[in-house]
């Protein structure tokens, strides 16, 4: 294995023509020149600089190496410098992934608040539900993600991660503007045991609390509709054609023709957090995307308020 530092030498050596100089270059000593070209003769397994009274030049050997040496030196610099742009966060990779309501809410703002920081670091946004994201996180394939859960029901993010809670995301009522409890500014879900429902996926998080919460209120929630998008839930519920329970994060863009309203006795939430391997939180890049996610989460409870 040829030692970086002793083809340094050598390069110093071939470039300047004089093993003195080579010495003075790299503020070494001539003696310490002269046995680093020795050992890397002996590392090569021939003679690579022969002297002669006009100064040090490469034998064909020697000029063979040359010519590798600077190509292989080269490399170890960008590789250096790459590594060190990563390590101080001004380089590299941040591979994110978030569920559609925070990538439509949270993220844009900090990607833009993240690229004004770290204008050097590649910044990658992919989107899935927590079940979906959450493995690949373990995984290896993203770097941070975005996740919720309800109370009692969540992913389990495992050894050697991280959670940063973000913020609650309570869940209201829609109702199509002519329903027949549209004059009230309060209701319970047993008020809506008779409707019918629109609702995301059966296997969804959401999904599955909103069946959770209506059995609690003593009823099996007739469901007409899914669609995982909101603004299609609200298409429905607006049609008339049932009411249903959507995220404060889903509803930043409300139609005229659908009453959002607050649950009695206590509107159920979700908890939306960040998380991260724990080795990564440390990493300038992440540190700064989760500072970023903070105050967008401070900024939409306090829009939710």
């Amino acid at each position: 294995m040829l030692s970086t530092s002793r083809l340094q030498a050598f390069r110093e050596v071939i470039d300047h023509g004089s093993f003195s100089a080579a010495a003075d270059a790299l503020s070494y000593s001539q003696s310490a020149v002269s046995q680093a070209i020795a050992t890397l003769e002996g590392e090569a397994g021939a003679t690579l600089i022969e002297r002669t009274r006009s100064g040090a030049r490469p034998t064909a050997a020697g000029a063979t190496l040359a010519r590798h040496a600077s190509g292989i030196l080269a490399q170890i610099e960008a590789a250096e410098s790459e590594v060190a742009a990563i390590a101080s966060g001004h380089g590299g990779h941040l591979r994110v992934a978030s569920f559609p309501t925070a990538g439509a809410t949270l993220m844009p703002g900090a990607v833009t608040a993240f690229r004004a920081s770290h204008p050097g670091v590649e910044l990658t946004l992919a989107e899935g539900e927590p079940e979906e994201i959450a493995p690949r996180l373990r995984g290896g394939e993203f770097d941070l993600v975005l996740l919720f859960e309800f109370p009692g029901f969540g992913e389990r993010l495992g050894a050697g991660m991280r959670r940063f809670d973000l913020l609650e995301d309570p869940l209201h009522l829609a109702l199509p503007h002519d329903h027949r409890l549209a004059g009230r500014s309060r209701l319970r879900l047993e008020d809506l045991a008779e409707d019918s429902w629109v609702q995301t996926s059966a296997a969804s998080p959401c999904a599955r609390h909103v069946v959770r919460s209506c059995h609690q209120a003593g009823f099996d929630p007739r469901v007409s509709f899914e669609s995982d998008d909101y603004q299609t839930v609200q298409g429905l519920v607006a049609a008339g054609v049932g009411v249903a329970l959507i995220p404060q994060l889903a509803l930043s863009t409300v139609r005229p023709d659908v009453l959002v309203r607050p649950l009695d006795p206590q509107t159920p939430v979700r908890k939306v957090f960040a998380a991260t391997a724990r080795k990564a939180a440390a990493t300038p890049a992440v540190a700064t995307m989760l500072d970023v996610l903070r105050e967008a989460g401070r900024r939409a409870a306090a829009s939710s308020a």
